[in-house]
């Protein structure tokens, strides 16, 4: 079992930058894929970023290209979205997520509320 705990959302004006944290217990993460996926009110859940078990590759929704940066730390068994030149519309709920897809095994953290004022 692996226990999934994201930090690092808040309130930013237009422009502004947060840093996402999700940090994992119960399980090395060295053998999941993750990643961040967000919801915002009244719309469904959408994927955001994943990055490959050794952090070698990473992947992007296309409105936030360039803008947003995952990474990870397996030493500390942590993943991190950078998000830099925020707009209202990045405003959700932003939850990780860990995939062993050759095992069956998924698990999703409890979110974080990210808002960006105009």
């Amino acid at each position: 079992q692996v226990q999934l705990v994201e930090s690092g959302g808040g309130l930013v004006h237009t422009g502004g930058s947060l840093r996402l944290s999700c940090a994992a217990s119960g399980r090395s993460l060295t053998s999941y894929t993750m990643h961040w996926f967000r919801q915002a009110p009244g719309k469904e859940q959408e994927f955001v970023a994943a990055i490959s078990e050794s952090g070698t590759t990473t992947w992007y929704e296309d409105s936030v290209k360039g803008r947003f940066t995952i990474s990870r730390d397996n030493q500390k068994n942590t993943v991190y979205l950078q998000m830099n030149s925020l707009k209202p519309e990045d405003t959700a709920t932003y939850y990780c997520n860990a995939q062993f897809r050759a095992a069956g095994l998924d698990y999703w953290g409890q979110g974080t509320q990210v808002t960006v004022s105009s």
